[in-house]
């Protein structure tokens, strides 16, 4: 429910480019600088808010978050000016993704150990239902103005934190359950000494990078080639919340009983790459809707197991730290996704850019093949937490 409140004012970051471009008059490559502040306060807040979990507990970062986010998103419809908008969005991020580790942390707290992979199934349920309703919202906001965007962002992280402190302020969580040793991965006390979990992270922000094209230079992909208005765009960014949302917890019930985790994540990878390929291939708004379709689907196949791959290699006492690396993995792709899609489009435009995103898909396809899969690099098969 706190997600879903929280989500549903998602409506800022889908149209901020078209915003930057086309209302204040930025240029491509400005916009992705800006956007890129947002990434790097992404990069801060993933970071701090690990680190803030460990130390003080998942519900009040949570709690704070959500209610400080309120004030800075309402105060961002104020600024104009290109190096406050830098520090503006820098600020509101780092406020508001310190949520997310704290909000993994707590849901690995409150799900029985048999239940997190469809917990975070759950959660993200929660968020892509909301986001089929931000975007659809924000269009037609957008349509009368873009600071009524800014507006209602606050407004829902405000109700979202008050709903989340009645709720959760006297909750109890499930006591952790010993596995049994040849059911556990090795234990290291920190994060970043776990080798093969660092290649994870770098891998998941390789394929956060190429995801976050679907906010930072599809809508503007939306605008510029198709000439489509915010409500249109509002609508094809819908599609992924909507779909995302019917289909996630029916998907990786089934899937997680007959595949194994990388395989799922493999498959995620590359489904991604032939989405944005594809766009290629001709001209039409129904090529639009199926792309759409298909970027849905491979993050279906995608996030919840690598969420999950997370959860099986920590313990209760660094899982924060993990959370916050696997969180940090999107914010360094929130930094290099926009810069890097601006510039493309700038220089070499559209159709290079999407070759490219499906080619590094393939790439890290197979890298995930290696480093999530239990097989490689031990001496006897594990069996992870979804089988």
């Amino acid at each position: 429910m706190i997600m879903l409140i929280n989500r549903s004012g998602t409506m800022v970051l889908p149209f901020l480019s078209v915003y930057l471009t086309r209302s204040l008059g930025y240029s491509l490559e400005q916009t992705g600088i800006i956007l890129s502040s947002y990434g790097l306060g992404s990069l801060a807040g993933g970071y701090l808010g690990g680190r803030l979990t460990d130390r003080f507990g998942h519900f009040i970062v949570q709690f704070l978050s959500l209610v400080f986010s309120a004030l800075l998103f309402a105060s961002l419809s104020f600024v104009s000016g290109y190096f406050q908008l830098m520090v503006g969005f820098f600020i509101v991020s780092m406020v508001a993704e310190s949520l997310r580790p704290a909000n993994a942390a707590s849901i690995s707290f409150y799900s029985k150990p048999e239940n997190i992979a469809r917990s975070f199934s759950l959660n993200r349920m929660a968020i892509n239902l909301g986001f089929s309703v931000g975007p659809l919202a924000g269009g037609l906001l957008a349509s009368i103005s873009y600071k009524m965007l800014f507006f209602a962002d606050g407004i829902t992280c405000f109700l979202a934190g008050i709903v989340f402190y009645i709720y959760f302020k006297n909750r109890k969580g499930f006591k952790a359950v010993k596995q049994k040793p040849e059911n556990k991965v090795p234990k290291i006390k920190s994060a970043y000494r776990d080798k093969r979990f660092l290649f994870f992270i770098f891998l998941t922000s390789v394929f956060a990078t190429l995801f976050f094209q679907l906010f930072m230079t599809l809508p503007i992909y939306y605008r510029e080639v198709y000439d489509l208005n915010e409500k249109l765009i509002g609508g094809l960014l819908a599609v992924n919340g909507i779909t995302v949302f019917s289909l996630e917890m029916i998907m990786v019930y089934i899937l997680s009983k007959k595949y194994r985790m990388h395989s799922l994540i493999v498959i995620g990878m590359i489904l991604m790459g032939i989405s944005f390929t594809m766009l290629n291939l001709g001209h039409s708004f129904s090529l639009l809707v199926f792309s759409m379709l298909i970027l849905s689907i491979s993050e279906i196949f995608a996030m919840p197991f690598m969420a999950t791959f997370v959860v099986d290699r920590s313990n209760e006492r660094n899982r924060g730290s993990y959370m916050g690396l696997y969180t940090i993995s999107f914010s360094i792709a929130l930094i290099i996704a926009p810069y890097l899609g601006s510039r493309v489009i700038a220089h070499l435009g559209f159709d290079i850019l999407w070759w490219g995103t499906g080619i590094i898909s393939l790439l890290a396809a197979i890298g995930f093949y290696f480093v999530t899969n239990p097989d490689k690099g031990k001496k006897k098969p594990e069996k992870s937490s979804l089988s």
